[in-house]
């Protein structure tokens, strides 16, 4: 799973361009400057000649010291690829994303910056000292020349609030430094990993086997971290019966286990929800059944103390009770739950991050994720794929543990929307945003009528920095009399 600190919030684009990023310019009011003994009794023209004079002598010194540039690179900004991003050009960087930069220590670095997206841009290099100009209209461009001494890793950044969050980001790799970046398996979900529909057929015995797996995986580019998951996924799988089944349930917690691990269902009608005979030490499985009496969709996760401890870190998924008859039938049904990660390291720290119970007693999470990961969704493996003209439905639902999802799909309005995930009440038609609480669930619904790049995200968009993006393509036909660009 490639995801980038930037390809966080790859997504951001298209809300930043919308609100035009560059602030507002403060007039600048020049103030004279005394004349030098030299430079009494010249005229102006005279005067400005002579600075004009000494400015060049400046730079041609600075010249004189660094020499020759060893090597030289030119990225250009978003261009037509919609996404905050550095674009190569030229060489073995021509038209990567972010491209990562090399030289050797004692190199001269010549980078040039071209603005190709009419976004306000720059590029900051903070340990060395490297910080360009505003880059406001399409076609301005700026050059930077330093020396770099020693080895070691750098990141180059844009400046202008949000976009480095976005993506905008890279590296210049100085001779071959030992990498802090830490790699792992995906935990990841896939959201297209939707049990089938149980339709019309008769109640019956449903049995479901699920293992607890504490398990290193990849959180972000670079970034790992210990998860706590069932059948190392998170989501958990789901789980999907009708009204009116018996449901078997057992839970092994893997031998390799810390910790003692448990089940509460949301769905269950009795202490605990599970919990009070799953409470599963390693190496051993306990089991229970349930009758499922209500239809709905609702949120299972860990119920072991500290229990938001064990939800934050992974352990959260959903289980769907159909009602009489099953569900009306759709083209498309994807699987989708939030949740946030505390991590004693700053968002975007490389290597084997550490959960931290203070920011979480304090709420106050370094990662928002879909499906367990930092920009997850927004991946090639894992974005959501449909077609113009068919019909989409997203379980949603949020494990926390602690804040609220405003889940909204940029450029769809959802035609029909369950509320809380009750499948027997009617749903609400014509629905922008839904507000979708820790440990509950709605059901949306959308037809797709143009084709393109969907967003998903939490309308809290400050949550979209922190890894909460996710893409929906739409492939199909054109619809101009839809969605259509004019020329002004």
């Amino acid at each position: 799973m490639k995801r980038s600190s930037f390809i966080i919030g790859v997504l951001l684009v298209a809300l930043l361009a919308i609100s035009a990023c560059s602030p507002e310019a403060t007039p600048w009011i020049p103030t004279p400057t005394p004349a030098t003994p030299d430079q009494e009794g010249q005229s102006a023209s005279e005067q400005e000649e002579s600075e004009h004079d000494d400015e060049h002598t400046v730079a041609d010194t600075e010249q004189q010291e660094l020499g020759e540039p060893d090597v030289h690179y030119t990225l250009l900004t978003g261009g037509d690829t919609g996404m905050l991003v550095y674009i190569g050009q030229g060489g073995e960087i021509d038209e990567l994303q972010n491209p990562t930069l090399t030289a050797d220590p004692g190199d001269v670095v010549q980078i040039t910056l071209i603005n190709a997206d009419n976004i306000q841009h720059d590029l900051i290099i903070d340990e060395l000292g490297v910080h360009s100009e505003h880059l406001e209209d399409i076609g301005a461009q700026t050059t930077m020349e330093f020396r770099v001494d020693e080895e070691g890793e750098y990141e180059y950044y844009c400046s202008v609030p949000g976009h480095r969050q976005a993506g905008m980001v890279g590296r210049l790799v100085v001779g071959d430094p030992p990498s802090l970046a830490a790699t792992a398996p995906s935990i990841v979900t896939d959201p297209a990993r939707v049990p089938e529909p149980v339709g019309s057929r008769a109640p019956t015995l449903v049995e479901v086997g699920l293992t607890a797996q504490e398990i290193v995986g990849q959180l972000a580019d670079g970034t790992t971290y210990t998860y706590f998951t069932f059948n190392g996924q998170v989501p958990g799988p789901m789980i999907r019966v009708r009204v009116g089944d018996t449901v078997e349930l057992s839970l092994t917690n893997d031998t390799d286990s810390t910790l003692s691990h448990s089940i509460d269902l949301h769905a269950v009608n009795g202490p605990g929800g599970g919990a009070v005979y799953t409470e599963t030490p390693p190496g051993e499985t306990h089991a229970f059944s349930f009758q499922a009496l209500n239809p709905g969709v609702y949120v299972y996760h860990c119920a072991t103390p500290s229990v938001a401890h064990h939800i934050a870190s992974g352990m959260y998924g959903l289980i769907v009770v159909e009602p009489e008859g099953g569900l009306p039938e759709v083209d498309r049904e994807f699987y989708v739950m939030q949740g946030e990660i505390y991590t004693e390291q700053p968002f975007g720290t490389p290597g084997q991050l550490d959960f931290s119970m203070q920011k979480m007693l304090d709420e106050a999470p370094e990662y928002f994720v879909f499906n367990g990961a930092a920009a997850a969704l927004a991946s090639d493996e894992f974005a959501l794929r449909a077609n113009v003209g068919e019909t989409v439905r997203i379980f949603m639902g949020v494990g926390g543990p602690n804040f609220t999802s405003s889940f909204h799909v940029i450029g769809e309005i959802f035609d029909r929307v369950y509320p809380y995930a009750s499948l027997t009440s009617p749903p609400l038609t014509d629905v922008q945003t839904v507000s979708v609480p820790p440990g509950g669930a709605w059901v949306v619904e959308f037809e797709l009528d143009v084709p393109g790049r969907y967003i998903l995200v939490d309308h809290a968009l400050s949550r979209l920095e922190r890894g909460l993006v996710g893409f929906l393509y739409a492939e199909g036909e054109d619809a101009p009399e839809i969605f259509s660009e004019i020329e002004p």
